[in-house]
């Protein structure tokens, strides 16, 4: 009873209350494995991780041959970054049960973390073969592809995006049919919409551009933080949602699927330069603002939204940041939030300016990218900005970085 209400308790989203009723049920039966891993999934969805690996290792003890608890022990060895651990608990789960599919397709997130990217398809391949319907390892398995730079089988396999229930996408039901390239756009309107980041919106709207050469006219469905910074791309209408109902169209196409439509491989990446650019009376208005130059400018980002589900590896600490760069020039925050302790940071190092709130949108930061002489950013929005913009961009990656940036390059294509 203790154990069936923990289950309740976590449903219900109460995990202390949980844990403490999966506590009060070991006491009374501390043989029964069922409930270390009731016990250890609650544990784990508040963080406490290591307490949670003990649970799960409690119950595989009592019951080796457990494999659902051998595949918790590899999610949390992951998590906590013991990587080969990982895999050999999830090599264990699979050994009991060889048509454990997730345990197959979580093998290579491991390997995937470890740039062993072949090893890594072949696990999510393993999990496909099993289940050919399982949307996340058809999704993973094109996140590897891509960042290997084998596009032309990595695209394909990035339309299961909407089908990847963990991402939370859904291809909108609209009536008229999906562009694939094939049908002629020519006296044609074809609605486009931004459906992931603000980032990932400022990169592929390069796509546009090839775009308003084919359609007769281009509605672009943007967020209204980017409609004044994308108003000026030729030939293309922007739609932010606002109002009622939705524009006449013939045509739609997601904008992270034009590099499907298109076919783009490594040699076919649009790639003309500077795509967008800033207001000039807003650059004219932040000169003004910055003074006048006593010293070479950088832009520094040094954090990205918390939200990021790899947001530990990918954002650093500004204390750190400014720690190791040299004095000899101006440093400016091209980023609005603080972070615990960003503040007193900026108090510390008066050469460093840090606007805030008077970075109004992504016009104000363009603005102020371009009196930038360099840009050095995380890997955010920012960095897509700048390097739209045309401004030498240099970008913090992490051991394993988002597939766009790609593997043991000095460049970006």
């Amino acid at each position: 009873a203790f154990a069936n209400r923990g289950i309740v308790l976590e449903q219900l989203q109460q995990m202390d209350a949980a844990i403490a009723s999966y506590d009060a049920a070991i006491r009374l039966d501390p043989l029964w494995p069922d409930t270390y891993r009731s016990r250890g999934n609650a544990l784990r969805s508040v963080g406490r991780l290591d307490a949670a690996l003990a649970s799960y290792e409690r119950a595989v003890k009592l019951k080796p041959d457990f494999a659902e608890c051998h595949y918790n022990c590899g999610i949390v060895l992951h998590e906590l970054g013991k990587f080969e651990a990982a895999i050999a608990s999830y090599d264990t789960a699979i050994v009991l049960n060889p048509d454990y599919a997730q345990a197959h397709c979580n093998r290579g997130l491991v390997l995937h973390d470890l740039k062993r990217l072949a090893a890594a398809v072949l696990s999510f391949d393993a999990a496909i073969a099993i289940k050919p319907d399982y949307a996340e390892a058809h999704w993973n398995k094109s996140l590897s592809l891509l960042l290997a730079g084998d596009f032309e089988n990595g695209w394909p396999l990035y339309e299961w995006r909407w089908k990847n229930e963990s991402l939370g996408s859904k291809r909108p039901d609209f009536q008229q049919a999906l562009w694939t390239g094939a049908e002629s756009l020519q006296g044609k309107t074809i609605f486009v919409y931004s459906e992931q980041g603000l980032g990932d919106t400022i990169q592929f709207a390069r796509y546009l551009n090839i775009l308003a050469r084919q359609a007769g006219r281009i509605i672009v469905k943007v967020p209204v933080s980017l409609a004044g910074l994308l108003r000026n791309i030729e030939g293309v209408d922007l739609w932010t949602g606002r109002g009622d109902g939705l524009p006449d169209f013939d045509f739609h196409c997601p904008l992270l699927s034009l590099p499907l439509v298109y076919k783009t491989n490594l040699n076919t990446i649009p790639n003309t330069g500077a795509y967008l650019r800033a207001d000039p009376l807003l650059v004219e208005k932040w000169s003004a603002r910055l003074g006048k130059e006593v010293a070479p400018r950088i832009g520094i980002v040094w954090s990205g939204s918390r939200l990021h589900a790899n947001d530990r590896n990918r954002s650093v600490s500004l204390a750190s940041l400014l720690g190791v760069l040299p004095d000899k020039f101006e440093y400016f925050s091209l980023q609005r939030e603080l972070r615990d302790g960003d503040q007193m940071v900026i108090d510390a190092h008066p050469k460093f300016r840090h606007f805030g709130d008077e970075l109004m949108d992504f016009e104000d930061t363009a603005a102020l990218c371009e009196l930038m002489d360099l840009i050095i950013s995380v890997d955010t929005s920012v960095a897509h900005l700048s390097g739209a913009i045309g401004k030498p961009t240099w970008v913090m990656l992490p051991f394993v970085p988002d597939w766009r940036w790609m593997l043991d390059r000095d460049d970006s294509p």
